[in-house]
């Protein structure tokens, strides 16, 4: 577990168990993104133990509140934590340290009873989460060099969006039969109380002990980096000192090689546009597609396990003609698949052109992150991965709000489509203009 000399680390060939043990921390990701801030304890806190809240405000409102409050936190903290973690050569240890406290948060969650008394608990713990998990993904995803070559980077990075997929999938099923389905005062084949919110309650434990045993490998495989010499200052700047070093790195590297800059911004519209797609698909499917509430769970499954297979074999298409033709093949039959979707009705097309979209969702993503690491300067990818973090909040507000514009301007759901498809749009546009990184 010492830390090794830099070229020992970065851009050499890593053994099978150091890929599997990183991509791990992704399988155990989806315990905070699927069941905590997505399908499940978001849900019990907005419609049970916020139900009676008091005052003209509602649940759900305080809810978002606090989620963007988080987001400006997470957009203010990123790229200096990303520049530190470089600096100070502990990138596995602050992994961990941040892991740990996510899943603190997330434990935390059982004490939030079906109370409005409790809302405000429940809304400070899932913005901490939120915090501590964005800010955890920072030296993960840094970590994307030292466990690949040059050669399988878009491989090993389709590996781990796969991993979180399946992740995902299997906990929500286990916490759907095991705690959450029936009806009455006994819920799941456990036959769990639904007093107080206990069933949920316990689902948020089970989430942070899933979450704390599938981050345990990546601790002990994945060797530690040295502190960086790319930029010498960072380790010793303090706070605010960070922030100094951070603009005058971005100054000189729109001077040197402005595609870092121009990635990011594009990176960051289509990356909305894809988180846009899961956002409201749900809401589309039921609303628009007459698709039963009872099926969009087996959807949402379906969903994921296309997306993770599409990171898969994306991944080995990533490595022979590069991130950038990856994203903009996705994006453009994403594109195609949303267009069709505005003029089709019924189940069995929202199956059909609804799974076709999320088989290029995971591809997007995964090569998302092989093109950022493919730029970032050895040493310096904590730096650049908390600059991905902070561009991609700050557009995060894109594809909610043409959405919800485009249903308001024309009176139907269905319409809220096409806002997506602009945002996704405007991303492959952005992107076209982006030299893609060299090939090795």
């Amino acid at each position: 577990m010492g830390t090794q000399p830099e070229a020992a680390v970065v851009g050499v060939a890593t053994i099978r168990k150091q890929v599997t043990a990183w991509g791990f921390w992704d399988w155990g990701s989806a315990a905070f993104n699927a069941v905590i801030l997505t399908f499940v304890f978001s849900v019990y806190l907005t419609d049970a133990v916020g139900d009676d809240l008091p005052g003209s405000i509602s649940a759900t409102t305080w809810f978002s509140w606090s989620i963007a409050l988080s987001s400006v936190v997470i957009a203010l903290l990123a790229p200096v934590c990303g520049q530190y973690f470089d600096a100070r050569g502990k990138r596995r240890w602050l992994l961990g340290v941040l892991t740990g406290l996510t899943v603190v948060a997330m434990a935390g969650l059982f004490f939030v009873e079906d109370d409005y008394h409790y809302l405000w608990l429940g809304l400070l713990l899932l913005g901490l989460g939120s915090i501590m998990f964005e800010l955890a993904s920072i030296p993960y995803n840094s970590m994307l060099r030292q466990v690949s070559t040059p050669e399988n980077i878009g491989r090993v990075s389709g590996f781990g969006w796969a991993m979180g997929y399946f992740g995902g999938i299997v906990l929500l099923l286990l916490c759907y039969l095991g705690f959450i389905v029936g009806d009455g005062d006994t819920r799941g084949l456990l036959g769990l109380t639904t007093d107080g919110g206990l069933n949920i309650r316990l689902v948020a434990v089970l989430a942070a002990v899933w979450f704390a045993v599938s981050a345990i490998p990546v601790m002990f495989a994945v060797p530690e980096v040295p502190r960086a010499s790319a930029d010498p200052k960072a380790a010793q700047a303090g706070f605010a000192e960070s922030y100094r070093v951070l603009f005058r790195d971005v100054r000189e590297l729109w001077s040197a090689d402005r595609r870092a800059v121009y990635y990011l911004i594009a990176s960051a519209l289509f990356r909305d546009g894809l988180a846009g797609v899961f956002t409201f698909g749900a809401v589309l499917a039921v609303s628009v597609y007459g698709i039963g509430a009872a099926d969009v769970l087996l959807f949402g499954v379906a969903a994921n396990v296309i997306a993770g297979l599409g990171a898969i074999v994306a991944g080995r298409f990533d490595d022979r003609i590069g991130p950038k033709k990856v994203i903009v093949f996705s994006l453009t039959s994403m594109i195609a698949a949303g267009t069709i979707l505005l003029f089709v009705s019924g189940p069995t097309m929202f199956w059909i052109f609804g799974l076709i979209l999320c088989l290029f969702v995971g591809p997007a993503q995964s090569s998302a992150r092989t093109f950022l690491a493919r730029l970032a300067p050895p040493g310096r990818e904590g730096q650049f991965f908390g600059l991905f973090a902070t561009t991609g909040r700050a557009a995060s507000f894109l594809a909610p709000s043409l959405f919800g514009l485009f249903v308001w301007l024309f009176d139907a759901d269905r319409a809220g489509i096409a806002g997506l498809i602009i945002v996704l749009a405007a991303g492959l546009l952005a992107l076209l203009k982006v030299r893609a990184p060299e090939r090795v």
